[in-house]
């Protein structure tokens, strides 16, 4: 069993939860900022993998963004909640602080 590819998708599991936990904790967010973060977090996502979630996310009405104008280079996106995301980042915090309990309970169970 190759432990690196388990450990890469629980992380995958979590990517979700955790873009929209940063986007929600600075009320609104650019991509490299997110990036920036995440790998803060030592959870290292590429501009390839966020994308497509951040577009997912913003297709299933969880998040809106607006262009702003950057003083250092061309306008820049900025992702924000809606309020269904908060809604839906609330019922997955609930679940992955469920799962997180459930995981060390059966920890201590062995």
């Amino acid at each position: 069993m190759d432990i690196e590819n388990s450990k890469a998708q629980m992380r995958k599991g979590v990517l979700e939860l955790c873009i929209l936990s940063i986007i929600s904790s600075d009320d609104e967010c650019y991509a490299s900022e997110i990036i920036e973060r995440m790998k803060k977090a030592e959870l290292i996502v590429v501009e390839g993998t966020l994308y497509p979630i951040l577009t997912r996310l913003k297709n299933d009405g969880l998040l809106s963004y607006q262009w702003i104008e950057s003083k250092s280079g061309p306008p820049r996106k900025y992702y924000k909640l809606t309020q269904p995301g908060k809604v839906f980042l609330e019922e997955l915090t609930k679940s992955w602080n469920e799962l997180v309990t459930a995981v060390a309970t059966a920890q201590k169970h062995k």
